[in-house]
């Protein structure tokens, strides 16, 4: 049931490739599963296959002389592995398992020889990842997996590329548990800010790279500063003219990826061949500008530069905004300026703090950004995706709940129909008892006709106008760049066949388009496009977090199973068959008293319930793509019981509540 073109589409080590290049990877390839704690090969055992993690989490350990075990790495969806004894023909260097069951897509080591002569771009990322991967043995034993390296950078001084680059690494050293170094780079005679950032007072050693030679360089542990953040700063400094400079800090880098889980390079801001030679050495770049559009015009002329004459990976290149400078340009026109997708971007210091590290206030705005980014660059971002299911959807209420009491990290949700809705309201600040107490508002049954305003069905039977105004009530005019964490919003676009993931404008907007279901509310139309309810290609909107780079996905699931859906409609056929016995007694009582407790016998409800036996088949594929699937029991509870939603969210409690122990162990490893 997975979609090898979505999996080859999505892993980075793929995603620049063209349509004809995986196609190649697709014939050359397959899905092997692993069930929990079986071992996918041993350490010194030979190379068979190249492995990418799709479905569950493998980890990498080695083993000493006594049998214990020293775990280098947890893998997720999107990670791969086996590559060094494949490139290097040596047997493996670490054993690989299954931590639960696993699918894998694996290559063969003859279909792989054979892929890296037809994609020889492919053969040059890899030899990337070999640097990163393989271990000195002449300098000592690697205890890493693999070392992600990120610089920070910018065309021009005063983006606050410092402070920047010194929040990431101490944020990635607290959300990960990794080892985490920060390299300053500086020209001779220029003063290093980091160590007086950190409380050095009584001086430390610099590494000046141009005075010595790619043989003869000192023990590099000498120059290595500590602090109380638990990051380790090293601080270099090179002559711009000098060649041999960028050759030495490459043959630095080589042993310090034995060490480390992640580098952050702070580089100068000159454009000198050394410098670009450096950043074609990164894993990704973060470029920080300001808002105003002569920086925004600077950067992407960098950008382009990048992309043209050194052909930088598009996605390897992540542009961020600092508004430390005030500026009326909107966010469309930055995308406008730059003509570069923007990765982040960081709000005004809320307080005077240039000088210290800002995640001393972690309740900071610009905290809690660099947080988010933190959590992306070192794959540990959680994401939840709230399914359809109309009252159904209340069940997310109660998972929301248990989120917030124990503290679980989110990073980014998504939502489509009344996943949607309660996802928006989450992502703008409302708490899930504050999101209950708006539910209420349907205290009976025949509240639900606040929301409902029929019209003649050309193209729905409801209009959509009382449920515009009742989100309007509660969402105003708030934009998806007033949110929280990153929204993602699913949409069906009916004239393209596919789904269409709205991230941008205002949200009540997207709502209604995500609502709109076929043959019962009117399409919902953006400019010339006709847009209708997510949950008829995506129920489930699991890949839209896929997509982002989410690697461990939290879904709840309030579909009913198709056993579930074929008795309720065996039902609802059953009461139709009542309806009609009344009518044909006269036996008006009776039909007046079905209709008011049976609203559910109509034209509306057989249109849901035939949408229903659909999407459950459509959620338990989008399901696969999750780490957690949670799918509370509803039975006795009914799709279009809008009053009771206190009853809803409970079960959705008990669900999240029994299933606390996986979700922490998942997030954890």
């Amino acid at each position: 049931m997975i979609d090898k073109n979505l999996i080859l589409k999505e892993i980075p080590l793929f995603a620049d490739l063209t349509v004809k290049q995986r196609d190649i990877l697709k014939e050359n390839s397959s899905f092997v599963e692993y069930k929990k704690g079986e071992i996918i090969y041993r350490e010194h055992s030979p190379a068979s296959a190249f492995y990418c993690v799709v479905l569950g989490r493998v980890v990498i350990f080695t083993q000493g002389s006594g049998g214990q075990e020293t775990i280098l790495e947890y893998l997720h969806r999107g990670k791969y592995f086996g590559i060094i004894s494949l490139l290097t023909q040596d047997t493996h260097s670490v054993t690989a398992k299954a931590i639960n069951d696993c699918l894998l897509l694996a290559i063969k080591k003859e279909d792989f020889d054979f892929i890296l002569k037809k994609i020889p771009q492919l053969a040059i990322d890899l030899s990337q990842t070999l640097s990163r991967r393989l271990k000195n043995k002449d300098i000592h034993q690697k205890t890493i997996f693999e070392t992600s390296i990120v610089s920070v950078f910018s065309s021009y001084k005063q983006t606050g590329k410092t402070i920047y680059a010194l929040n990431l690494a101490i944020s990635l050293a607290r959300e990960t548990h990794k080892s985490v170094a920060i390299l300053d780079i500086c020209l001779e005679d220029a003063t290093h800010s980091l160590p007086r950032k950190l409380d050095y007072r009584n001086g430390y050693k610099v590494f000046d790279l141009s005075f010595y030679s790619k043989d003869t360089l000192p023990h590099i542990k000498d120059f290595i500063l500590k602090n109380k953040y638990g990051i380790d700063l090293i601080c270099f400094t090179y002559k711009h003219q000098d060649e041999s400079c960028a050759k030495n800090f490459m043959s630095i880098l080589s042993m310090l990826v034995n060490d480390y889980n992640y580098l952050i390079l702070d580089l100068p801001c000159v454009l000198y061949q050394a410098i670009f030679d450096i950043l074609n050495q990164s894993d990704s770049i973060h470029i920080l500008t300001s808002p105003e559009s002569l920086d925004l015009k600077k950067t992407h002329n960098l950008v382009e530069r990048l992309k043209t004459d050194f052909h930088f990976q598009e996605a390897k290149i992540k542009v961020i905004i600092n508004e430390y400078k005030l500026s009326k340009i909107n966010h469309q026109r930055q995308l406008e300026l730059l003509n570069h997708p923007i990765f982040a971007t960081l709000p005004k210091m809320e307080f005077c703090a240039s000088d210290k590290p800002l995640l001393d206030e972690p309740d900071a705005e610009y905290s809690k950004v660099i947080k988010r980014i933190a959590r992306q660059v070192g794959d540990c971002l959680v994401g939840l995706a709230l399914g359809v299911g109309v009252a159904y959807g209340f069940c997310h209420i109660g998972v929301l709940k248990v989120i917030e009491e124990e503290k679980i990290p989110i990073d980014a949700i998504s939502g489509t129909s009344i996943g949607a809705i309660i996802a928006s309201l989450w992502a703008i600040g409302k708490s899930s008892e504050e999101i209950l107490e708006i539910t209420k508002e349907f205290k009976e049954p025949k509240h639900i006709w606040s929301i409902i305003d029929l019209t003649f069905p050309s193209l729905g039977f409801i209009k959509g106008n009382k449920l515009y105004n009742f989100l309007k009530k509660h969402l105003g005019n708030k934009t998806f760049q007033d949110v929280r964490l990153p929204l993602k919003i699913v949409a069906s676009d009916i004239r393209r066949k596919e789904s269409r993931v709205l991230d941008n404008g205002l949200l009540v907007d997207a709502i209604m388009t995500t609502c709109s279901m076929p043959g019962v509310f009117r399409p919902f139309r953006a400019k010339e496009d006709i847009l209708l309810d997510g949950g008829i290609i995506n129920p489930l909107p699991t890949e839209v977090l896929f997509k982002m780079g989410v690697k461990k996905i939290i879904a709840v699931n309030v579909t009913p199973s198709r056993e579930d859906i074929l008795k309720e409609y065996a039902r609802i056929k059953e009461g139709i068959v009542s309806t009609a016995e009344a009518v044909r007694k006269r036996n008006w009582f009776s039909f007046r008293q079905y209709l008011r407790e049976r609203f559910k016998t109509n034209i509306i409800g057989l249109i849901f319930s035939s949408i229903e036996v659909m999407q459950s088949e459509m959620a338990q594929k989008e399901a696969q793509l999750a780490d957690i699937v949670l799918h509370p029991d509803t039975q006795g509870l009914f799709w279009l019981e809008l009053h009771r939603s206190v009853d809803f969210a409970k079960r959705g409690e008990e669900e999240m509540r029994k299933n606390l122990d996986k979700i922490w162990q998942v997030i954890n490893e």
